[in-house]
């Protein structure tokens, strides 16, 4: 069993998929052929059918079994009897099995950190190219399917195809008496929200000069809301995107209400009014829209005051909240130690045609139980506080602490999230009602209309957002600061 090393450039798993041909010799993972030919007419690599899971069995007890004598009698464990198992193979023009490798989660409740295994691939048959493409498949399928965490124990002398196709090594280990080596293929799902949301806002606001109060003035630097100097007031503004308005021109309406009021509510303020902004290319979409954010004012009993409206236009929206409170609480007070809360709406759904990405918590609700919600914060009083927004649970998290001039880690098993939601998409979408509250360990904190609390993270000294594990591995989600704004 032997590899030899490539000197191409790496390419992508679709090349692989495709079975296009490399212009140099490529790894063969497993096989036990020193120099084996590339498949005369290319391969696909697809999920595993009934007979096809047969044929990759087969393959495993031959390699694993009789020729490696890694295992007595079978290699077989609790992962293949795991429905939630796949099985990924790569296809041969005349139906065979190339080879082939498996995937699945690796704790009970499936919290997003999958592992891939049993990696195999036909030394019989002209092979070169097939088991870089299945890691790289298993890459993708995994990173397509909501994981976080994505994991392989491989075989010390393939540690260097890993690395080829950008694996990070985690730690020596022994299987079978075999030395293995811990590798991670590194997921960056949260820092890319975080870049495409939050992350020009430091140095594009940074035009707005240092004029006193500017971006709510100390302590309130880039918060969800903007004390009014001189008052009791708290103002916030956010605008809804144009395509959502033309699309659901109603929720649009409902949700430049409901996003506004949650940046009041985050910073301990009772509302009182909002004003806004909207335009469209037809009557029709705007009266749509005005019917969404009516009936937000109604629910909420918060009246519009006023605003512009402008018709024949493009499609645009903006609400402004007007709120009162003598005590705002930012969202840069935490400190190093103290302990991260998570209160959310579980409720609701998610929003058509926004799956993975709206939570719909709001629409089913009273305005008793909306209104409560809304006074959460005012009533608990912590030490920071902020609204989750597009930046996710995890984004938020890391905007919160860097806010408060620290880094953050969040329990990923302590997550408060809906039955049957997905992890990756939870602390990643727009939650509909969802604070993030710091405040010292301990602190009482009692429950709020239909809203589920709990205690998921902690500040610390570590700049960044970092994901705590069931097996108390800590990865890496953001490196440091999410805005650039900086300590408030």
């Amino acid at each position: 069993m032997t590899t030899t090393e490539s000197t191409a450039a790496p390419r992508s798993w679709l090349d692989e998929l495709s079975g296009a041909r490399a212009t140099s010799p490529d790894y063969c993972v497993l096989s036990g052929h020193t120099a084996p030919a590339e498949p005369e007419d290319g391969f696909l690599i697809r999920l595993a059918e009934f007979r096809q899971v047969a044929a990759y069995h087969a393959l495993r007890r031959k390699n694993f079994v009789v020729e490696q004598g890694l295992f007595a009698g079978s290699d077989t464990d609790d992962i293949d009897d795991d429905p939630r198992t796949r099985i990924l193979v790569a296809i041969a023009p005349d139906g065979a099995v190339l080879g082939g490798v498996r995937l699945a989660p690796a704790t009970a409740e499936d919290l997003g950190w999958w592992t891939g295994s049993r990696l195999v691939v036909d030394c019989g048959r002209r092979t070169r190219g097939v088991g870089g493409a299945l890691v790289r498949a298993a890459c993708a399928y995994a990173e397509t399917h909501n994981v976080l965490r994505f994991e392989a124990t491989v075989q010390t002398r393939y540690e260097l195809l890993f690395t080829h196709l950008g694996w990070v090594a985690l730690a020596e280990t022994n299987v079978a008496g075999a030395p293995h080596v811990r590798m991670r293929w590194p997921i960056d799902r949260i820092e890319r929200l975080a870049r495409s949301t939050k992350a020009m806002l430091g140095q594009t606001l940074s035009e707005l000069g240092d004029t006193p109060m500017t971006l709510g003035g100390n302590g309130f630097r880039g918060d969800d809301g903007a004390p009014v100097p001189g008052s009791d007031l708290v103002a916030a503004c956010d605008a809804i995107l144009p395509s959502m308005v033309e699309r659901d021109p109603e929720w649009a309406g409902w949700c430049a209400a409901l996003v506004n009021l949650n940046d009041l509510a985050a910073m301990g303020a009772e509302p009182i009014g909002l004003l806004d902004a909207v335009a469209a290319p037809t009557r029709s979409l705007l009266t749509r829209v005005l019917r969404g954010l009516g009936a937000a004012s109604r629910i909420w009993e918060v009246p519009v005051l006023g605003g512009h409206t402008q018709l024949g236009v493009p499609a645009a929206l903006s609400v402004t909240a007007l709120g009162r409170t003598d005590r705002p609480v930012p969202g840069g007070g935490g400190e190093v130690g103290d302990e991260l809360r998570l209160t959310a709406d579980l409720g609701g759904g998610w929003r058509p045609g926004y799956t993975g990405r709206q939570w719909d918590s709001s629409s089913h609700r009273s305005g008793a139980e909306l209104r409560a919600l809304g006074r959460f914060v005012s009533d608990t009083g912590p030490k920071a506080a902020k609204d989750v927004s597009m930046a996710g649970v995890a984004g938020t998290a890391g905007m919160l602490a860097e806010a408060s001039g620290v880094g953050v880690e969040l329990d990923v098993a302590r997550i408060p999230r809906p039955p049957g939601v997905e992890l990756a998409d939870w602390i990643t979408c727009f939650p509909g009602f969802a604070m993030l509250t710091a405040d010292r360990p301990g602190t009482p904190v009692n429950p709020v209309g239909p809203a589920t609390t709990a205690v998921c993270g902690v500040l610390s000294a570590t700049p960044g957002v970092r994901l705590r594990w069931p097996d108390g591995e800590v990865t890496h989600a953001l490196d440091s600061a999410v805005t650039g704004l900086g300590h408030s």
